[in-house]
């Protein structure tokens, strides 16, 4: 019974020993694979240069998208329906509006009048004393609507049944544009997904080629290490953590990129908004979003470096 206590205590030292020597000889090589890309610095700012780039470009266009798509979901989504009258006559006007006014349909409903939608002209156009000019108001009466659905199902029914009423001359919806909007954001998503595909499988090949002529300019060195006994995964652990410090070198070159682009954007893109009376800030990665972006960057200069450690390595060998 004394000998269970024992055996559990010899074992676990033996287990913990183990994992400390694991994590010492992944520190040895991470640290080794550093200093030997930092005494190479040209070599090595170029080569993360080139991945940087390759990153930043389909991470511009999905940050920008994303800033579009936030701009649209600002805006009031209903939209509104206006629906340009040709009678004039303020009873029947009435009569109409509280027709409608009846509908589940409809949110809310205004009636502009002439008189109004050209003060409102005047006042937001700066063409005041033109029109004063004028021997009768030009402009008809309509109605403002606002539908209770977003659905464009139903957005397109209730402009159906507005278009079939009496005195009505045109009915114009606002939320085509925003639909519009919507469609080609999502199919330019769709670029910049596969556009960042294509992009990160170059970055694979890139590194995996840079990580090939390391082996090749340390193969005298690999060939030594299996001579003594070492094995491919002791072997291959400098050249993984390699690739791994390129692509994390090109993620931080992204992230700066990126965001120079956004500060670069930012002034004009403010300025336009604002003489549209919008107020909105371009949105960035965040220091959330850098570290994923730079995280993920280490892990396809992993992959890269793994694949071409699989494809060359083991094809040295000691003669």
């Amino acid at each position: 019974m004394a000998k269970r206590p024992e055996t559990r205590s010899a074992t676990a030292p033996v287990k913990q020993g183990g994992l400390v020597t694991a994590l010492g000889q992944h520190q040895g090589a991470a640290v080794d694979s550093l200093q030997r890309l930092l005494r190479e610095p040209l070599g090595t700012l170029l080569a993360a240069l080139v991945i940087g780039i390759a990153l930043a470009l389909p991470l511009s266009l999905f940050l920008m998208l994303q800033n579009v798509k936030s701009l649209g979901a600002g805006i009031d989504q209903h939209g509104s329906i206006a629906v340009f009258m040709r009678e004039k006559e303020p009873n029947v006007l009435a009569r109409t509006q509280k027709q409608l006014q009846q509908r589940h349909d409809i949110k809310s409903i205004r009636l502009i009048t002439p008189d109004q939608a050209l003060q409102e002209f005047e006042t937001k156009s700066g063409f005041g004393e033109a029109l004063a000019t004028l021997d009768a108001n030009p402009l008809p009466p309509l109605f403002d609507i606002v539908p209770a659905s977003e659905q464009s199902k139903d957005v397109a029914a209730l402009v159906k049944d507005l278009q079939a009423l009496p005195g009505v001359d045109v009915v114009q919806a606002d939320l085509n544009w925003l639909e519009r909007l919507n469609a080609i954001v999502a199919v330019a998503q769709r670029i910049a997904l596969m556009l960042a595909g294509v992009l990160g499988i170059g970055v694979v090949l890139v590194i995996g080629n840079t990580v090939r002529l390391a082996i090749a300019n340390r193969s005298a060195e690999i060939v030594v290490v299996k001579l003594v006994g070492g094995t491919d995964a002791y072997v291959s652990r400098p050249f993984l953590y390699t690739g791994f410090w390129y692509g994390v070198g090109g993620g931080l070159i992204a992230v700066v990129l990126v965001s120079l682009f956004l500060w670069v954007l930012s002034g004009p893109v403010t300025r336009l908004l604002a003489s549209y009376g919008a107020s909105f800030a371009l949105q960035g990665l965040g220091v959330g979003g850098g570290f994923v972006v730079v995280v993920l960057a280490g892990a396809l200069g992993w992959l890269g470096a793994f694949i071409s450690v699989l494809r060359h390595l083991r094809a040295i060998e000691p003669r």
